[in-house]
């Protein structure tokens, strides 16, 4: 049995899919941009600030399903520009403890939606 998981604390989904499906115990979140989804703005003055946009957005989903960045297992993160990997890095490992950070993986693609810059998936436990 699966349970969509939606807070209007991060952006809608634009298209046919959910912010997020917890499956048992399991909670698969559709990766997130720099939406701010209070104003509907896209940030990407900074890679700093977008990035810091895509974590607040990812803590609002993991708050919808009581859920906190300790529950993370899984991070998927995807750059436009592998030079920014490093503040991507700084901003991203602010949100865990480094001792039981989750498992990840980056990787630089061609193009992201609306032209971002970095775009992140995780998937957490309870």
């Amino acid at each position: 049995m699966k349970k969509i998981i939606f807070t209007e604390k991060a952006p809608a989904p634009i298209g046919p899919y959910n912010q997020a499906v917890l499956s048992g115990n399991t909670l698969y979140a559709s990766g997130q941009i720099a939406i701010n989804p209070a104003s509907g703005e896209l940030i990407t003055d900074n890679i700093n600030d977008e990035t810091k946009q895509v974590m607040e957005n990812i803590a609002a989903i993991l708050e919808a399903a009581d859920m906190t960045f300790e529950n993370v297992v899984k991070a998927s993160i995807f750059i436009m520009d592998m030079n920014n990997f490093a503040a991507i890095n700084t901003v991203y490992g602010s949100y865990f403890n480094e001792k039981t950070a989750p498992a990840r993986e980056t990787v630089q693609v061609a193009c992201l939606p609306k032209n971002v810059n970095v775009e992140i998936s995780i998937i957490a436990v309870q």
